[in-house]
Parts: structure tokens; sequence; C-alpha cells
């Protein structure tokens, strides 16, 4: 009963922010981008073990397939929108599919380079075809409305893709899925013998995490109504910095993790943005080295450690 208290809360408080908060409506919006772009990493690199550095390749691909969507179907503005989000993710997917074929056998740092030679090529694709902007990037439509309608239409469009998420995640660990992706995590090699098709279960956690991040693309590509091609490569984009970081102070490997991790990474930037100006990425620098620091295991790791019996671990007498 309590959880469902508790996530009744937050949703109700969710669903007020832009009434209460609406001069903050974009940053709120692009709060809720963060903890999908948390939560999507953690799928790889924290429940299954496998760092990736070029997720943000499908979140590039969302962007542009819906704003080449958007160009050329000649539909309005909103079916444009949906439709072109539709298109995004599924071409996201198809990406992840035909990409994990090639990669998803590699391990360990192997892996690790190989997706982040993924993100770089993805990038010096985008800056040199003319056909999505090339170096000039592309604009989406302009939205049909007021600024202040703009900003909450959007606030709420990425709620909702944070609140499919999230729960289809927590469903997935909490079965069969979860449990596979962590024997993959803890011995790769013990989980094959035991049976379990790891490679099914690899590519289909990268093509889940492509699913949303294309969805988040092309919803942000219109939330910031310019879509940067250094954006889909990991060395130039601070999305995909962003969410490697936002899981990792949080506590990759929980579900919780990444998203108390983006609420926390994201409202400090934005303070930084806002006091520090000219100095505000050398404090979010020292902010993230002090974290690694003392909190190795993120936030949420630390916690269990000091308050394990809150998070209903057993604690042994001495």
């Amino acid at each position: 009963m309590k959880p469902l208290l508790g996530y009744g809360g937050l949703l109700a408080i969710s669903l007020l922010l832009p009434l209460l908060a609406p001069a903050y409506q974009s940053q709120l919006a692009f709060l809720w981008v963060m903890v999908v772009l948390a939560l999507t990493w953690d799928l790889l690199g924290g429940q299954m073990g496998y760092n990736s550095f070029g997720n943000i390749v499908f979140f590039g691909v969302g962007m542009y397939a819906c704003a080449i969507v958007q160009r050329d179907a000649g539909l309005a503005y909103f079916p444009g929108l949906f439709i072109g989000m539709a298109c995004g993710a599924a071409i996201a997917v198809a990406a992840a599919a035909l990409l994990g074929a090639g990669i998803l056998g590699l391990r360990g740092h192997y892996f690790a380079i190989a997706t982040l030679g993924l993100g770089v090529a993805a990038g010096e694709l985008a800056s040199g075809w003319e056909f999505v902007g090339a170096g000039g990037g592309m604009v989406p439509p302009l939205f049909p409305g007021a600024v202040g309608g703009r900003e909450r239409f959007f606030y709420y469009l990425c709620f909702a893709i944070a609140a499919i998420t999230f729960p289809v995640l927590r469903w997935l660990y909490r079965g069969r899925f979860g449990l596979a992706l962590n024997a993959i995590r803890d011995d790769e090699d013990k989980a094959e013998a035991m049976g379990l098709h790891t490679t099914r279960y690899k590519a289909t956690a990268w093509c889940i995490s492509a699913l949303f991040l294309g969805l988040a693309g092309g919803a942000v590509g219109n939330l910031t109504g310019f879509i940067d091609p250094r954006e889909v490569a990991f060395a130039g984009s601070t999305y995909g910095v962003w969410m490697v970081l936002m899981a990792i102070l949080g506590g990759k490997g929980t579900l919780w993790g990444p998203v108390l991790g983006a609420v926390i990474f994201h409202l400090t930037k934005e303070l930084f943005w806002t006091y520090l100006l000219g100095w505000q990425r050398v404090a979010l620098g020292l902010l993230i080295v002090v974290i690694v620091i003392f909190f190795p295991l993120g936030i949420l790791g630390w916690a269990r450690q000091k308050w394990p019996e809150r998070f209903g671990q057993r604690v042994e007498a001495a």
C-alpha cells in the first residue's frame, strides 16, 4: 500500500509542477529527459554490466528521424510530431538491432571502445550529410501556439515518456529478464554454461534502450528547436556524457539510482549555469570528482551501506 501511495504522490506532484513553477517548465521538461537518459544507459551499463558510450546515437536518430518526418511528410504539426517520434523510435530500434549484431559479441573494454567508435562515426555522418543539414543542423517546425503553451506541452510530453520508461523497466527488472541481465553482469560465461542465451538478452536490452532514447530524441529536438549534429557523437555531446555520469552518480545497477542521479545532476547543473556562469563546467567537474571519490557506489549505494536496514537488508549482529 505504501509504495502505491508514494507513486501516487509523485505522480500528483509531477502533474502539478508546471502550475506551481510555470517559469521553469522548460528546465523541468529537461529533467524528465535526463531521467530517461540515465535509466536507458543503466539498462546496459548497470543492470547488464556493459558500459556503452554509443547510446547517444539512438537519441540522435530519434531527433533527426522525427524532424525529417515533420519536414517532408506534409503533416500538420501535432500529427507530424507524434508520427515522427514513432518513426524515430522504430528506426532507432532497427539501427540497434543492426549494429548490435556486429558488436554485442564483444565484451569489456572492447565493447566500450566499439560503442565509442559508433558515436564518433555517427557524429561525422550527421555533420557531412546534406539531407539532414550537415554541419548546419536541422530546425524542426515551429510550435503552433504561445510560448507558455509550448513549454507546458513539452513538459507533459517528456514526463509521459519518463512515466512510461520507468514502470516498463521496473517490470522487466523484477522478472526473468532482469535476472538474466544480472547473471550476464556477474559472470557471462557461467550464465551461458547454465543455458542462458546471453546474446538474445543483450540484443533485447540494447533495442529497449534504443526505443526509449528514440522517443526522447524526437521530443528534445522539438523542445530545443534546433538539432546540432555534434549531439549525436559521444565526444561532442553533453547528453552522451551526462547519461553516463547521472547513472553512476545515483548508483548504477539500481532502479532508483539513475533517477536520483538525474534529479541531483540536473538541478545542480542548472544552479551552476545560473550562479557560476563562466565557471560552471569547472564547478560541475569538481563536484563529479568529489562524488566519485567519496561515493564510489553512487549516492544510493552509499545510503544502502550506511543504513542497510532501511533498504530491507539484514544486519548481522557482531
